[in-house]
């Protein structure tokens, strides 16, 4: 989608949105959730107490709220987006809701600040269609999980022969099991 000075607002490999762009779309997402509560898709990614969990493209923050519900109190939520107006979302929520453990992080590119072999599950809901260097960024996530973990990863705006290609070529990540939109991979180490 083009915009008036023929620039994309939303697409393909455009790894940061402008702030109009993303406050259009944070008003597609927030009806989207109206609509399609995220709790039934949350639950089935099978998020235990204690985990350490990282929500890659958070967005708007849809799934915050109930991933510090399944985590609880001994578990993290860490909210991760390449836009400031995301972690100010997220924040928001947390302050709307109380989230005392939900950790907001603004990255630049992929580098995060989270330790190596350190988080449970990851889920990157989305967003995938918009990475320009699947590689790192894959590479990336591969380097925080910890060996058991697990990767959900949602194909995006792209066809899903092409995001399992981007998962497969990485050498990092196993597709274990696929869904028509979902990825669950497991580390290769």
């Amino acid at each position: 989608m083009a915009g008036l000075n023929g620039k994309r607002l939303f697409g393909y490999e455009k790894e940061r949105i402008g702030n109009l762009s993303f406050k259009i779309m944070g008003c597609f997402l927030a009806l989207r959730d109206v609509f399609t509560p995220v709790n039934k898709r949350m639950d089935s990614f099978g998020i235990k107490e204690g985990y350490r969990v990282v929500d890659y493209g958070c967005g708007i923050g849809s799934y915050i709220p109930r991933a510090s519900e399944l985590v609880g109190p001994r578990g993290t939520v860490y909210a991760v987006d390449i836009h400031e107006l995301s972690i100010k979302a997220v924040e928001e929520k947390n302050n709307r809701y109380g989230l005392t453990n939900v950790i907001t992080i603004l990255v630049n590119n992929y580098p995060m600040n989270i330790g190596s072999n350190s988080i449970d599950l990851i889920y990157a809901m989305d967003m995938f269609h918009m990475v320009k260097d699947t590689k790192t960024f894959l590479l990336e996530l591969n380097r925080i999980i910890i060996p058991n973990g697990l990767l959900l990863i949602e194909r995006g705006h792209q066809p899903r022969i092409i995001a399992r290609r981007k998962i497969e070529d990485s050498y990092c990540w196993e597709v274990i099991n696929e869904t028509k939109e979902i990825f669950r991979c497991r580390p290769i180490t």
